[in-house]
């Protein structure tokens, strides 16, 4: 499936100025890292320059999970948007506070952006592909705590329910171009354009870390 999604993104128009933008959001713990670097190297093996972000990189702490779009689009989009290399100054979870240098983000063919609310409406019609990934709450929350540990079950569980709310408001799944399965192989589950992408692809997984994805 990964390998016909590859295809569908190299084959689609370049909306965020020269660059493809493939959005893969979805609730925390849910697989979209993992199969946001599966699709990545599948682009790579054809040839494609890619750059992965990561969403999470941006957010200023456990509040900022749907205020930090700001920052992605002053930094990352509009250069981008202009044929022009972006940057951004990344957050240490750990350590409570952004980076003082920036990291930059080159102008590639394929830009996938991966994250909770990463396929949000505003950047909707700059998408060529729309992944969402879904995963049951009770996995996704044992996922979470097995990951960053139980002393952050209340920032988790309060993570879960703002996206929860983003989702319903946002109507993202209603409008990824294909959802698929967390939990099942990343197998196909639905969305707006599944056929072309039918069939099983990576091993479902997560990154760790203390970032709540």
């Amino acid at each position: 499936m990964v390998t016909d999604l590859a295809d569908l993104v190299l084959a689609g128009p370049a909306r965020l100025g020269p660059v493809r933008a493939v959005a893969v959001d979805g609730p925390a713990a849910a697989g979209k890292t993992t199969f946001a670097g599966r699709l990545a190297a599948e682009l790579r093996l054809r040839g494609a320059t890619v750059v992965e972000f990561h969403t999470d990189d941006l957010l200023d702490g456990w509040d900022d999970l749907l205020t930090f779009w700001p920052r992605l689009e002053t930094g990352v989009l509009a250069p981008l948007r202009r044929g022009e290399p972006g940057s951004y100054r990344r957050y240490d979870w750990h350590r409570g506070r952004f980076e003082t240098t920036h990291r930059p983000v080159p102008v590639t063919d394929v830009l996938v952006l991966e994250g909770v609310t990463s396929a949000r409406a505003a950047i909707r019609p700059e998408l060529t592909l729309s992944v969402f990934v879904t995963a049951d709450r009770g996995t996704r929350l044992a996922r979470m705590l097995d990951r960053d540990g139980a002393h952050l079950s209340d920032h988790l569980r309060r993570w879960m329910r703002v996206e929860a709310g983003h989702f319903a408001a946002d109507r993202t799944r209603d409008a990824a171009d294909v959802v698929v399965d967390g939990t099942a192989d990343f197998v196909v589950a639905g969305g707006r354009r599944s056929d072309p992408a039918g069939g099983s692809g990576a091993t479902s997984g997560d990154r760790s870390g203390v970032d709540g994805q």
